[in-house]
């Protein structure tokens, strides 16, 4: 099953900027999962598509839909769970 992971960011936005070193760290230990950075500045067809209302927001899913949404500011081990789950 595959697992992916959006990252709904502009870079207008401090929390996002707060988000990134984070995702960065999980996207190292999680190389079966598909990360996606989405800018909702340029891609707002998706954002709209994914609901997206506020930034940050992180989509995780797989090839049954979306498993877990998050938004704002979100750690590690919440973002590793998700992962978890949508991998199970």
């Amino acid at each position: 099953m595959s697992v992916r992971l959006k990252d709904f960011y502009a870079d207008w936005c401090g929390p996002c900027k707060t988000q990134d070193p984070i995702l960065e760290d999980v996207e190292a230990d999680w190389e079966a999962v598909e990360f996606e950075k989405v800018d909702v500045d340029e891609e707002q067809e998706i954002a709209n598509e994914y609901q997206v209302r506020s930034l940050p927001t992180l989509v995780v899913e797989n090839d049954e839909g979306v498993v877990e949404r998050f938004i704002g500011v979100t750690q590690r081990e919440d973002i590793e769970t998700a992962l978890e789950r949508a991998s199970a």
